[in-house]
């Protein structure tokens, strides 16, 4: 069973990577690279989906003056992105590994030259072991075109490559029958496409500079990657061993099928 698994797409929130302070956490980021090397050890291709740019750049910058969300969130993401690409880079090295960076806007997924120019670049960068990590072109994007958020990124790319699994890291544990915090609430370990389970998502308010993504953007996501027949998980991205544990096909998450 596990034999089949050779390209899996991961995407790691910004909760997932920052503590209540918005501080980026370096061990979640350690602990990420080390699975990610785990698994290439296993001739398994992980590409990587990371949010957290515009945190790490407001971490940088403060709070400013620019009044505009969406040029704001350009130039949080425009200094963030090195930080976080230059935070990859030296964990990966650590572990003999390289990454690289691909930027991507929305209009590349269309059919035509820009998609295979993309899928060329992916295809060259996994065929020399380098671990691709993905984001949007926050500088470019326009606002009409942009992602919803980086688990819609996460699914196209999963798409475009054929992943045999997405995972989607967040900061809860999967999906449940309520609010995660109340007793009476039951993790669903399974969810097949046809299930009604929009009924359990409750509306998050996420502070700015948090991700655009709630739970009901991330079901619609890991339903609609799974009814493309690729099996999608949402988990816990600060539990240890996450993705090895889904790979290994332990019972973490909630995982979605066709």
């Amino acid at each position: 069973m596990k034999n089949d698994i050779k390209r899996i797409v991961v995407k790691v929130g910004t909760n997932v990577l920052t503590n209540k302070d918005n501080r980026i956490l370096g061990p979640v980021l350690r602990e990420l690279v080390r699975q990610i090397a785990e698994l290439y050890e296993r001739d398994i291709q992980v590409v990587l989906v990371s949010s957290g740019a515009a945190i790490a750049g407001k971490e940088v910058l403060g709070e400013t003056d620019i009044k505009d969300m969406a040029i704001r969130r350009q130039v949080y993401s425009s200094v963030g992105q090195p930080r976080m690409m230059r935070h990859y880079y030296s964990i990966f090295y650590d572990y003999g590994m390289r990454c690289g960076q691909v930027l991507a806007t929305k209009r590349d997924f269309d059919e035509g030259k820009h998609r295979e120019n993309m899928i060329n670049c992916y295809e060259g960068l996994l065929s020399e072991g380098v671990v691709p990590i993905a984001n949007e072109d926050d500088a470019v994007s326009l606002t009409m075109s942009m992602f919803s958020d980086n688990d819609e990124l996460a699914s196209l790319v999963a798409k475009l490559l054929d992943a045999d699994r997405l995972i989607i890291l967040s900061d809860t544990d999967g999906l449940y029958t309520g609010h995660p915090d109340d007793k009476n609430s039951k993790k669903l370990k399974e969810v097949t496409v046809d299930q009604n389970v929009e009924q359990y998502v409750q509306a998050s308010n996420k502070k700015e500079g948090e991700g655009r993504g709630g739970m009901a953007s991330k079901l619609k996501i890991a339903k609609g990657a799974a009814k493309r027949d690729i099996p999608t998980y949402i988990a816990n991205g600060k539990r240890r061993n996450v993705i090895v544990d889904i790979i290994d096909n332990k019972e973490v998450g909630t995982k979605f099928i066709h």
